[in-house]
């Protein structure tokens, strides 16, 4: 019977086989690489919204608080968008004419919300809870990034679920003293500029992370305040109102100091003290996802 192939099929067939295989690798890098992309994460896209609001001018230039906006960032699971009402705060005195604002104040007097498009958006099946977070001494930037630095808010992370476990494996490079959450400069503790911590008791219904007390400036030294409290008011205002309580034959409480000069040891203590859950503690899909 004469040959069907030639000799050299098995040379093609074999070669088909390898450039097959290259094809399919090829093709799942190349999804791979398309999912973690801008144009699926969104990452640095401006999209438009009603109003161009400036988180530059109104954090950097005049100074307002993310809370003042963000009202239930602490208490809620989501950080809450500003009604107009906050707009025309200001804006009724200032800025009274001005077209950009316009409408602003066409919702004002109609009633209407504003229709914001939401930069940072997670899937519906994704549940982000941001008191936590912001309880446990997660700053505002290590999430939306430098936030007092944008003309226009963008994404600067990728939100994706990687994103979120590579910072769950490790939460020590994150992690900061409460009273510094919402400082967008905190690059957390060197040689040159180190922190002081000490645990400061806690008490019921008040977040772990508030219970730990942060100072930059050596306790005792010149120039730091008795109370050591400088960068923490509301944990001196308690610390007041305790001696105030206490009777003057007992003693002030001295709290201990340990001194930290890398990220890593004063993320590994607030860890302890924050009581963080360690990821094999996470051990329930639910936590995330509802």
């Amino acid at each position: 019977m004469a040959q069907i192939f030639d000799r050299s099929s098995n040379a093609l067939a074999r070669m088909s086989l390898v450039l097959t295989g290259l094809i399919v690798i090829a093709l799942g890098v190349t999804l791979d690489q398309l999912q973690r992309s801008p144009w699926v994460t969104r990452q640095g896209q401006r999209p438009d919204q009603p109003v161009p609001f400036s988180h530059k001018h109104h954090v950097q230039g005049l100074g307002l608080q993310c809370q003042y906006c963000h009202v239930s960032v602490e208490k809620s699971s989501y950080a809450g968008i500003p009604p107009t009402k906050t707009c025309m705060n200001c804006h009724a005195q200032i800025w009274t004419n001005a077209s950009l604002l316009e409408p602003v104040r066409k919702s004002w007097a109609t009633g209407e919300s504003l229709v914001w498009t939401k930069v940072h958006d997670l899937p519906d099946y994704v549940y982000f809870n941001h008191s936590i977070h912001v309880n446990k001494g997660l700053g505002c930037a290590s999430c939306h990034g430098r936030v007092d630095l944008m003309p226009l808010m963008y994404e600067q992370n990728t939100l994706q679920m990687e994103w979120c476990l590579n910072c769950h494996r490790d939460p020590a490079k994150n992690l900061r003293p409460a009273n510094q959450v919402y400082n967008m400069a905190w690059e957390g503790p060197s040689s040159e500029k180190p922190v002081w911590c000490a645990v400061n008791g806690e008490q019921a219904g008040k977040p772990t992370a508030q219970s730990v007390n942060c100072v930059t400036k050596e306790p005792g030294s010149a120039g730091s305040p008795a109370s050591a409290h400088e960068d923490s008011p509301e944990l001196g205002g308690a610390m007041m109102a305790m001696t105030a309580m206490t009777p003057a034959s007992m003693p002030p409480v001295q709290l201990s100091y340990t001194k930290f000069t890398s990220q890593r040891d004063l993320g590994k203590y607030l860890i302890d003290h924050y009581k963080i859950r360690k990821p094999n503690e996470l051990s329930s899909c639910e936590v995330c996802h509802r």
